[in-house]
């Protein structure tokens, strides 16, 4: 007996000593991204561990992954929005490298942009992004690279492509212009049920009446498209659905002009009338964003903490300013964040995607304000480093790229996928 207690003794002991192992083990994990930590005051939390505060299942996005089934990818979903870049090149199809060769901006303060590189990257083994695309650096031309996107769009059940645009003959600074590939875009989103709404960007002389002639402009060359996107109002209106970035460029009364029913040149009950989502980046933009006639707003920053809008903590504040005021709020939410193969200076804002935990979290955050809508930033901004596109291991003699190992390429799709199904699984439920 004495024996047997004495193994039961020892058992017990090499038992507490794994277990204090591994515990050990735990706390000193890394993730294997190689940046920097989650924003201070982040909430680590996966879907589950506020069970007490819904009702549906917990277990949707923590669980093993793997390559997303096609028998599943039967649905999308309309109310969850994705942000989509078309301006990308490769010699192939534009003669040259757009974007992927980005330049390396200065930091404003001399003194401080003198510490770091200057000049342009050099594709395709050095391009101007933390991640290598699995599709390597393509162009926004190419129908396979298109074609390729919609698949995976599908794949992550997301129902609105949200299209970055700028007005014919205009594109960003370090662009060329695109316009005649939105029909491109949404012809290949239609064969997919994928619906297509427009990201408006900022340009010299975008103001009220600029913007209004913009919206003609798409209206009458797209808005019969099957893949046009059309918003259900509370009204019963279909409407088409407009954000428009940096909006805060523009003082409000000038977009009031536009924007609300008495404007000097209103939209709205006009057939050119639609649903627009302001950006709101820091706090007094959601009193500018009420008066000058928005109908919502959206945060679209992936850097939890580097803006008001942006920061987790604040959308249930937002969230209440919009139910009182009879506002749309679409937060958006991003996988993680590293700017710095362009913005080298940059490095206080990157916030680590940790294994998809950073994303978990703030589709967690997005869920508790119970919102209509949830935007994603973004597919493919591999400049910001917030693609949820398929990523893939790259070294080169210069350069080691971020993955998404130890999970597959398809993680973010995966993740997003399981979500958007949980996402309206709870709406089921606040509707009830």
């Amino acid at each position: 007996m004495a024996r047997l207690r004495r193994k039961a003794c020892i058992a017990l002991f090499l038992f507490t000593l794994f277990i204090f192992g591994t515990m050990m083990g735990l706390r000193t994990l890394k993730p294997t991204d190689g940046f920097s930590d989650l924003a201070p005051g982040l909430e680590l939390m996966p879907f589950g561990e506020q069970a007490e505060k819904r009702s549906a299942s917990s277990d949707v996005i923590s669980q093993p992954l793997g390559t997303a089934n096609v028998a599943e990818q039967t649905k999308v979903y309309y109310d969850l929005h994705v942000f989509y870049y078309m301006w990308y090149g490769n010699p192939k199809f534009d003669n040259n490298y757009i974007h992927w060769d980005h330049v390396m901006v200065p930091h404003w303060d001399p003194k401080i942009s003198a510490s770091y590189p200057k000049g342009r990257h050099s594709p395709p083994e050095d391009i101007g992004s933390s991640f290598y695309p699995e599709l390597g650096p393509y162009s926004s031309k190419d129908p396979e690279v298109l074609e390729e996107h919609m698949r995976q769009l599908r794949t992550a059940a997301i129902g609105v492509l949200v299209l970055s645009w700028y007005p014919p003959g205009t594109a960003d600074e370090n662009g060329e212009a695109v316009e005649n590939l939105v029909p491109l875009v949404l012809d290949a989103a239609h064969r997919y049920d994928i619906k297509v709404a427009f990201h408006i960007q900022p340009y010299k002389g975008r103001d009220d009446r600029t913007l209004h002639e913009n919206i003609k402009y798409i209206i009458d060359n797209f808005g019969s498209h099957s893949a046009f996107y059309r918003y259900k109002t509370s009204t019963g209106k279909n409407l088409p659905f407009f954000y428009i970035y940096d909006s805060y460029l523009t003082p409000p009364e000038s977009w009031a002009n536009l924007l609300t029913v008495t404007g000097s040149h209103s939209i709205r009950n006009t057939p050119y009338d639609a649903v627009f989502i302001g950006l709101l980046v820091e706090e007094g933009h959601k009193h500018d964003i009420l008066t000058a006639g928005y109908d919502g707003i959206y945060t679209y920053f992936a850097s939890n903490g580097f803006s008001f809008g942006s920061s987790h903590q604040n959308w249930k504040t937002i969230k209440s300013f919009c139910d009182t005021n009879n506002l749309m709020f679409v937060p958006s939410v991003g996988p993680g964040y590293i700017d710095t193969s362009i913005r080298p200076w940059n490095n206080h804002n990157t916030r680590n995607r940790v294994n998809g935990k950073y994303y978990e979290t703030a589709l967690q955050a997005a869920l508790t304000v119970r919102p209509e809508i949830v935007s994603i930033t973004s597919f493919n901004e591999w400049h910001e480093g917030t693609q949820i596109e398929k990523a893939v291991p790259k070294k080169t003699a210069t350069r080691l790229y971020l993955d998404y190992l130890p999970h597959q390429s398809d993680l973010y799709l995966v993740l997003t996928r399981k979500w958007a199904e949980h996402f309206n699984k709870e709406k089921e439920q606040w509707l009830m």
